[in-house]
């Protein structure tokens, strides 16, 4: 009973929250809503055993995504009479998109009326979950174990890339430059060049 307590509580916060994403006029706003959405979201991954999902969610989602969205909206200097201006003008194109989710939401549900897939047998499948093993566990032994080698591939590519973006966007500093670290300098000063604090008392100025 406490499952299914838990369950429409949540799902209920998570349907407020988008719709409240859509609704806010303020960017900041939808934001948090968003982000009230992606925690509620979690509660229901766990409540149905997916408790490695629940943590992406709460980690990769929430504490980098929205937070991201977050200053990226709160840096923007955002014109609300074009937003509002832009709104009319592609209200017929969001009319349509909105009927065309509308239709295949009602497709899925027609498909889901009719039956379930089957997807094979689970016993013979080598992959399938042991009884007693956690989500986490499951996870990890597959892909730490069948899947080793396409794991650290990626983590390749992954690290690869990253220095390739170093590479682009480094540049060498311009002669007499401020704002950049001399550490060669830094390492050679003498005690006699060192900024030294003084207590000047009051009327008798600041000895440089």
């Amino acid at each position: 009973m406490i499952q299914a307590l838990a369950f429409y509580l949540f799902a209920a916060i998570v349907v407020a929250s988008a719709v409240m994403v859509i609704l806010s006029r303020n960017p900041v706003h939808s934001v948090l809503w968003l982000i009230l959405a992606f925690f509620n979201a979690a509660g229901l991954m766990v409540i149905v055993g997916a408790e490695f999902i629940a943590m992406l969610l709460v980690i990769v989602y929430v504490g980098a995504v929205a937070v991201l969205f977050l200053f990226v909206v709160m840096m923007l200097d955002i014109d609300f009479a074009a937003m509002r201006a832009g709104l009319v003008k592609n209200f017929p194109l969001g009319i349509a998109m909105a009927l065309i989710l509308l239709a295949e939401l009602g497709l899925a549900l027609g498909v889901y009326g009719a039956g379930g897939l089957e997807l094979g047998d689970a016993a013979a499948n080598d992959a399938a979950q042991n009884l007693g093993e956690s989500n986490i566990e499951a996870i990890g032994r597959l892909l730490y174990g069948r899947y080793i080698l396409l794991f650290e591939i990626a983590g390749i590519i992954l690290l690869v890339a990253m220095i390739g973006a170093i590479v682009l966007t480094h540049r060498a500093p311009k002669p007499g430059a401020r704002g950049r670290q001399d550490i060669g300098k830094q390492i050679s000063r003498r005690p006699d060049e060192a900024t030294v604090m003084k207590r000047p008392t009051i009327g008798e100025g600041v000895e440089l």
